[in-house]
């Protein structure tokens, strides 16, 4: 164990180092391949018929408002030609209104006629890219007169919870961001693997996080264990990153996916995973985050 410790702290002092650099060239490389999304100029209307799709949506009133960016996982909104539809993701966006945000469900994959990135990256959608859409979706955010400015949070599921940790880091915030980034994130059982990316390894969470992030995972989840996330995440916190976690022992990957309930699929290493839904899982979860949220987001006076 403390071997293992030593050498996560090598890596992150190697990363610390790194983060004195100026810009990544690579990473602004690897986060151009694909074309920059066009986010929505006004609210939609949240009701009954509302589908999956890239929106905004707004608590009534002038607000501001705290704003919180939803970030789908590797399937994206779906809506292709299996009619799958992220209904999880609406259903975040639901809660998140009713609670007083705004939200911007944004969608990587769709507009770059891309239907999944579960086992690589297509159409230069990548990690980098994810990050890039997600910081520049705060950019947007602050351009309405309804959004607090310094209230912008996001939430990521598996791979949209990737991206959640790689921009609450100085590197890949500072790197691939041109404002102030995120006030705060929440990771929904995301991979802890490295990243590879033009040769190069990347720590989904590193000790370089410097925005509030909270991680919520399953124990059942054998397609992003969070076994590999949690020393992970200790080794990050006594390094002084802001970064506080959860495991939920009866949940599995995607516990929040209604749409998904008793999916199996074999995942990008070989495993055979199943998705169980589970409603007081999902709950609890909205809870923590906006607890959390609303802690670390507490407004200014």
């Amino acid at each position: 164990m403390l071997r293992a410790f030593g050498a996560l702290a090598l890596c992150f002092a190697f990363a610390t180092n790194a983060h004195a650099q100026p810009a990544d060239p690579l990473l602004l490389a690897a986060a151009s391949r694909a074309k920059n999304l066009e986010f929505p100029a006004k609210p939609s209307r949240l009701w009954f018929f509302s589908t999956p799709e890239m929106a905004l949506y707004k608590p009534d009133g002038s607000g501001p408002f705290p704003a919180l960016v939803l970030h789908h996982q590797c399937g994206g909104l779906g809506g292709g030609q299996d009619r799958w539809q992220n209904l999880s993701i609406l259903e975040w966006a639901k809660r998140a209104v009713a609670r007083g945000y705004v939200a911007l469900v944004i969608d990587s994959l769709g507009p770059r006629g891309v239907t999944t990135v579960c086992m690589r990256s297509e159409g230069g959608v990548n990690f980098p890219r994810g990050v890039r859409d997600a910081l520049q979706a705060a950019e947007h955010l602050r351009r309405f007169d309804f959004v607090a400015q310094d209230r912008i949070a996001i939430a990521g599921y598996s791979w949209g919870a990737m991206i959640a940790a790689l921009a609450s880091g100085q590197r890949w915030g500072t790197a691939l961001g041109s404002g102030s980034r995120f006030a705060a994130a929440v990771s929904f059982y995301p991979g802890c693997l490295p990243l590879l990316e033009d040769g190069r390894a990347y720590d989904v969470v590193s000790a370089d996080i410097n925005r509030p992030l909270l991680v919520l995972m399953g124990e059942r989840d054998n397609e992003t264990p969070p076994g590999e996330c949690v020393p992970i995440l200790e080794a990050a916190k006594m390094a002084g990153a802001p970064v506080i976690w959860h495991v939920y022992p009866e949940a599995t990957h995607c516990w929040d996916c209604v749409s998904l309930d008793g999916n199996s699929k074999v995942d990008f290493r070989g495993n055979r995973v199943v998705y169980r839904y589970d409603k007081d899982i999902t709950a609890d979860s909205a809870r923590r985050m906006f607890e959390f949220l609303e802690t670390v987001m507490a407004a200014r006076p």
